[in-house]
């Protein structure tokens, strides 16, 4: 019998992540993969990025809009209850045999809270893991309302079964966002210079810089010091998400665009994504993609500030307060590091199979549905 897999996806970057899965999972003859849209996906600020889902030539079974320009704490607890309303009906139609989510943002947990109460099975992407942050709290509750939990590491694993999950429900498959990374056809550091003006000679930092919830007041203050730190090297930066404080962020990297001191994209394709973090000297910033993905390519991290506390690191990351003087020296001492060893605590780059074989052959029964800590 096919299994039908929801996947829910509301960001570029989970469904960058995503995306070599999701191919795996629509070839697979034992599955037949649904895919549910919303948050950012459908606003063109944020690049309109249904486009590239459509692209891939994914179909789309579900569009859940909500008003991710609307970038207030309160507007981000709002619009859980707003994709919860459009969620529910999408999934009492597709009637899918799991529902699939990924991380810690407010439509998985939406998601997860629809699944659960639709006795929907839900399989849960990257839980277990620390970050000190509101996406914790977050990424907790949503393993809490899982079922099946596929992890990207063993200390993941281990926190999720000494948080009560039942062991044999959490499996190690790995991060899905190293797989791929290198069969993805991508341009050379030359070719990518010339698009954007830059001179390969010299020293190019990838700049991606996200709010934090706690910390909204003073994003503002936080990436013109991110910025100042980064004077005299070539920097091609990324607007951020719609979290609270992005605001900020956004017209902070407008003025300094403005000024042509750096290069700024509101979205990158996940192959030019990749290209960049594989040749440039240097990713600074708050993003998961410097915790993760930069170790295959060996590429130095500068990670500021609390947004990735706490999550297992690899050799090729500092961690620096937002501040000048700190993240100058960071910056300085990357530069100086260069490259590190590709090896990855985030898995071997083939999380896509092992995830695809656990959702076409892990039983699905009621005592899996039934929710309760074992210990």
């Amino acid at each position: 019998m096919i299994r039908r897999i929801c996947y829910l996806t509301g960001t570029r970057a989970d469904f960058g992540l995503m995306a070599s899965t999701l191919r795996a999972i629509e070839a697979d003859r034992r599955l037949d993969l649904q895919l549910i849209v919303t948050g950012m996906h459908l606003s063109d600020r944020y690049g309109g990025t249904i486009a590239d889902i459509e692209a891939e030539g994914f179909a789309i079974a579900g569009r859940v809009a909500v008003d991710p320009d609307d970038v207030s704490a309160a507007s981000m607890a709002i619009n859980i209850g707003r994709m919860l309303q459009g969620f529910v009906p999408a999934l009492q139609e597709m009637n899918p045999d799991i529902l699939l989510l990924l991380g810690d943002r407010g439509e998985m947990l939406a998601g997860a809270i629809a699944g659960i109460h639709l006795g929907i099975p839900v399989a849960h992407l990257h839980g277990g893991e620390r970050s000190g942050t509101v996406d914790e709290p977050v990424r907790h509750a949503i393993s809490k309302l899982a079922h099946l939990h596929l992890v990207a590491t063993a200390q993941a694993r281990d926190r999720l079964v000494r948080m009560g999950e039942r062991a044999d429900a959490v499996h190690v498959v790995g991060a899905p966002g190293v797989d791929g990374l290198f069969e993805t056809k991508r341009s050379n550091r030359a070719t990518l210079c010339a698009e954007v003006g830059f001179d390969p000679a010299l020293s190019i930092g990838l700049l991606v810089f996200h709010p934090v919830l706690q910390d909204a007041d003073s994003a503002s203050e936080q990436i013109r010091a991110v910025l100042k730190a980064a004077q005299g090297m070539q920097v091609l930066a990324l607007m951020p998400n719609s979290d609270a404080g992005s605001d900020c962020v956004r017209q902070v990297l407008s003025e300094a665009a403005s000024s042509g001191s750096l290069k700024l994209r509101t979205h990158l394709r996940r192959d030019e994504y990749i290209g960049w973090m594989a040749c440039c000297d240097v990713l600074f910033g708050n993003s998961s993609s410097g915790i993760i993905e930069a170790a295959s390519f060996g590429t130095p991290v500068v990670n500021i500030g609390t947004r990735q506390n706490l999550r297992e690191r690899n050799v090729n990351i500092q961690d620096v307060p937002a501040e000048v003087v700190a993240v100058e020296a960071a910056l300085k001492a990357a530069l100086n590091h260069g490259r590190y060893p590709t090896t990855n605590v985030y898995g071997d780059g083939q999380a896509g199979r092992r995830i695809v074989e656990l959702l076409a052959t892990a039983p699905l029964t009621s005592n899996l549905l039934s929710k309760c800590n074992v210990y």
